[in-house]
């Protein structure tokens, strides 16, 4: 592909929903929970997510009204959403790791009518009962605790043939939170019959070949937004879907030569730990079966891609979005190659780089990264956060907070998150260089870098590290990592000092809540950011 060319994404046929599959092969593995080994067939989620669609109608859920839903990786996960699509509801999946006052948060500010929740997060749903007074029903998955039903016996019962007046329904999933409060992302309900295909599936077909025949590993939690929006997308497709109940780098491999996997998506933290495996351990499993793998949610260390690229070959793909979907980003392994370090060219939206009074600037200076020409999108009952994605001169382009830069090619380049960045001395520190080059020590297994306060220069780089054997966590070792960025990295982006932790808090998507130790060292020095 030359840099000119553009990425054809086909459109997929109408109508793609499970259905389509349980008419022909309803005894078709839909998805399987790994280790668990639960399956379930595409006869069993077509009948059962009819079944939750009749009851959301009983209840008097309409087009347009809102349910949200707190789980782990779950059987029923996917008749859930597949529930609410076909109702014509919108959905938002609850991140399961959150504390209660902020499931409340989201319950609230969704207006969702329906709860569910899963026996697992029983503690969560009885202590928000009080908190969430607009809720007209609580169900819960697997048992029944204070003020909910049991989800089984309402739905058991009801047709499972489809409700006289199926149409397409949308999620409205929020944010991780990772700068702030969670944000509900808010699009339009999709126009058309139930099936009417989603964006992300020309995408998974145009980019990824998905297909009946295809097997796909999702090794993330599901109330994220891409292995969420994947996951459905291939099951409307008529694939399998192999959802690991929690990550584990061993067992990834090992489930691709089980499952004989065609395609899977990562985060690059996963990279980094299947790296760390000893190499005996790494290459013991058969993965010529695995055709794409794709990869997002956070900014891949170069020498971690590369080597990754050696070992599973030109099968890798990397995109950059956002659950806003107001544009998207793509790159092949041989366009890394080329520009190493990119997350490629726009194929929805244009990209434009603007300067903080929102002039755009030339091919490789950094700046705001914006979207001109996608779908546009609010966050939900927030004027201001919607309005401060925007840019100030043109309401239509919109940003993620990311900032970067474009070469002359038009390939895209992520230098941080603007909201991370470190002012020290009046120079711009963006904190991902020094993060990618110290969690690729062999002594570290994770990293963060922000900025603490610093009364000469306002801020300074601070490092938090979780080294591989804690014992070693020292004066010793800070002092080595300190002069190993030095090796690698201008003085001024590297850590004047390090501490050590047992585990660093991140997402189980990849991403780092940098906020909460940021905080931390600020309110420590009794300073405000």
């Amino acid at each position: 592909m030359s840099d000119s060319e553009t990425v054809e994404t086909p459109e997929p046929p109408s109508l793609l929903h499970p259905g389509v599959t349980a008419r022909q092969t309803p005894d078709k593995v839909a998805y399987v929970l790994e280790p668990s080994g639960i399956e379930v067939t595409y006869g069993e989620l077509e009948a059962k997510s009819n079944q939750l669609a009749h009851l959301f109608r009983d209840l008097g859920l309409q087009r347009g009204d809102h349910i949200s839903f707190v789980a782990e990786n779950h059987p029923l996960y996917f008749v859930l959403c597949f529930g609410a699509h076909r109702a014509g509801l919108y959905y938002t999946a609850i991140s399961s790791r959150l504390h209660e006052d902020e499931t409340a948060y989201i319950v609230n500010n969704s207006g969702s009518k329906v709860f569910i929740a899963s026996n697992q997060k029983r503690d969560v749903a009885e202590a928000i009962v009080s908190e969430t007074p607009n809720v007209q029903l609580r169900l819960m998955m697997d048992g029944v605790c204070e003020g909910h039903e049991s989800l089984d016996d309402r739905m058991a019962g009801y047709p499972t043939t489809p409700i006289a007046d199926e149409s397409e329904g949308a999620d409205m999933l929020y944010s991780s939170g990772t700068t702030g409060r969670p944000k509900g992302v808010l699009g339009e309900l999709p126009e058309g019959p139930y099936g009417t295909a989603p964006a992300v599936a020309a995408l998974v077909q145009g980019l990824f070949g998905a297909s009946p025949d295809s097997v796909y590993l999702s090794p993330a939690p599901l109330y994220h937004a891409a292995p969420l929006r994947f996951c459905l997308a291939m099951l409307r497709f008529g694939a399998k879907v192999v959802v690991m109940e929690h990550f584990d780098a061993v067992f990834a491999l090992e489930l691709i030569e089980k499952h004989k996997v065609t395609h899977s998506q990562w985060v690059p933290t996963m990279f980094v730990r299947m790296f760390k495996l000893p190499a005996e351990v790494r290459t013991r499993y058969d993965l010529s079966s695995h055709q794409v793998a794709i990869h997002a949610a956070a900014p891949c260390p170069v020498q971690v891609k590369k080597e990754l690229i050696e070992w599973w070959g030109p099968i890798v793909h990397e995109y950059y979005a956002g659950s806003e979907g107001n544009g998207f980003v793509y790159c092949n392994s041989d366009m890394w190659m080329r520009f190493p370090g990119t997350v490629g060219m726009p194929l929805v939206a244009e990209v434009r780089i603007c300067d903080e009074d929102g002039s755009v600037l030339s091919a490789g200076q950094s700046g705001t990264i914006y979207f001109a020409g996608g779908s546009t999108f609010e966050y939900h009952d927030d004027n201001e956060k919607t309005k401060g994605s925007r840019h100030p001169d043109n309401p239509t382009w919109s940003t993620l907070g990311d900032v970067g830069y474009m070469n002359e090619e038009g390939f895209l380049f992520l230098t941080d998150r603007k909201a991370f960045m470190i002012i020290s001395g009046g120079v711009n520190v963006y904190p991902q260089e020094a993060e990618n080059q110290l969690i690729l020590h062999p002594k570290i297994m994770d990293a963060a870098v922000f900025g603490i306060p610093n009364d000469d220069f306002g801020e300074e780089v601070k490092a938090v590290v979780q080294p591989r054997d804690m014992a070693e966590g020292g004066p010793e070792l800070e002092r080595e990592l300190i002069a190993y960025c030095r090796e690698h990295l201008a003085d001024v982006k590297c850590p004047r000092s390090i501490d050590f932790r047992e585990e660093l808090p991140r997402h189980p998507t990849g991403k780092l809540y940098k906020r909460l130790l940021k905080d931390e060292y600020w309110e420590a020095a009794g300073r405000n950011i």
